[in-house]
């Protein structure tokens, strides 16, 4: 994943398995545009599967693909491990690098 966005809205779908647009979107924090440009992205990758009702667009994690066999057991021994799934996370558990050298220099 090279894209934070996509791995939030990844993260998301793979906690809850299914949901419309408008609470993916809520709940990455992401725009309306970013978040359909992610999720067709995810979608087109064999990922995710959509749905339409009318105007409202129902995704899921399409559990048929072992890929996404493969990212789910990933995910979930991520998160047993204790892990933040961020970036950043190795940031907080590290000490500032300027801490480092100073360390190595004394």
């Amino acid at each position: 994943m090279s894209s934070y966005g996509r791995t939030k809205v990844l993260t998301i779908m793979l906690e809850t398995g299914e949901l419309n647009i408008s609470e993916i979107t809520r709940r990455s924090g992401l725009s309306h545009s970013a978040a359909a440009r992610h999720l067709d992205y995810l979608t087109k990758s064999g990922i995710l599967t959509e749905k339409h009702f009318n105007r409202i667009r129902i995704f899921r994690v399409d559990s048929t693909n072992p890929f996404v066999g493969a990212l789910t057991r990933f995910y979930t021994d991520w998160k047993e491990a204790g892990q933040a799934f961020s970036p950043g996370s190795y940031a907080r558990r590290l000490p500032p690098l300027a801490d480092s050298f100073e360390r190595k220099s004394a």
